[in-house]
């Protein structure tokens, strides 16, 4: 009976084990696409700069019809980058859950180890 306890320990610890593997696989996955939405950020903010700066120069040169333009793509351009913002921050959002999900995991089970060894 021993020997079936301390078996069934070891598979515990296993599958902790293949758990924070697959917590720190999905962690890491989570950054790469953060890393990309932080790119795609950057690039929309960018973009909304330069149509800001197209609008202003048009209109600073009297050209109506492309301010008229430039302004609607300016609204289009902060539109999207307030989608990418939206996602960027759900997903980081997301990050700080899986993370707390992982230590919450690395302690229960360092606790549960710490009570075995005394027991």
């Amino acid at each position: 009976m021993g020997s079936d306890l301390r078996s069934g320990t070891a598979d515990g610890s296993a599958v902790h084990t293949a758990e924070f593997i697959v917590s720190s696989a999905r962690l890491t996955e989570l950054h790469e696409c953060s890393a990309v939405l932080r790119r795609t950020r950057a690039r929309a903010e960018e973009i909304v700069g330069e149509a800001r700066a197209l609008l202003a120069e048009a209109e600073q040169h009297g050209d109506m019809e492309r301010a008229y333009l430039l302004r609607d793509q300016l609204e289009q351009a902060r539109e999207r980058y307030g989608q990418v913002l939206s996602a960027y921050l759900l997903l980081s959002r997301r990050i700080n859950e899986e993370r707390q999900e992982i230590l919450r995991a690395q302690m229960d089970r360092d606790r549960l180890a710490g009570l075995s060894g005394v027991a």
